[in-house]
């Protein structure tokens, strides 16, 4: 791997994290818009769903972003991390949806559960990374620039 190399998981999940962002943030928009709602949800029921579909995401979606990176960063590129990273935004976009419908309803139980175990199994390996087998580890790569900034 090249000391130049960036994380192309964590980068492309975080663009699509960023997407998602704005998707959930216009779906909120438009239901003030429809209701004339401000601030706030004013006690409109589907103006507060998807404010909270959206707070949800706000949430729970920067502590996966920072697993995401540092395992990426500790192991490197693996197919299962990418498996994991879209599952995860699976998980957000079936919440969403979930949260439109009364509850409960398979879609935003599914879609809470599936990040929650996602969160999980990440969080879960990041503690074998930091005390188990040191095999599993990546060495820190400096870039050459970095390493003669460190040599003078």
């Amino acid at each position: 791997m090249s000391p130049l190399t960036l994380l192309p998981i964590s980068l492309t999940i975080a663009a699509a994290s960023a997407l998602l962002h704005i998707w959930l943030s216009v779906r909120v928009s438009h239901l003030r818009r429809l209701h004339h709602v401000s601030i706030g949800d004013e006690g409109n029921a589907a103006v507060l769903t998807r404010m909270r579909a959206h707070g949800n995401f706000a949430e729970n979606t920067p502590i996966f972003l920072i697993l995401l990176a540092l395992i990426e960063l500790a192991i490197g590129s693996a197919i299962w991390l990418w498996a994991a990273a879209i599952l995860f935004i699976l998980g957000r976009i079936l919440h969403a949806f979930g949260m439109d419908r009364p509850a409960p309803n398979a879609l935003r139980i599914g879609g809470v559960s599936l990040s929650w175990l996602v969160l999980l199994g990440l969080a879960g390996f990041a503690i074998y990374l930091s005390y188990g087998d040191t095999a599993d580890r990546r060495p820190i790569e400096l870039s050459p620039m970095r390493q003669a900034q460190l040599a003078s």
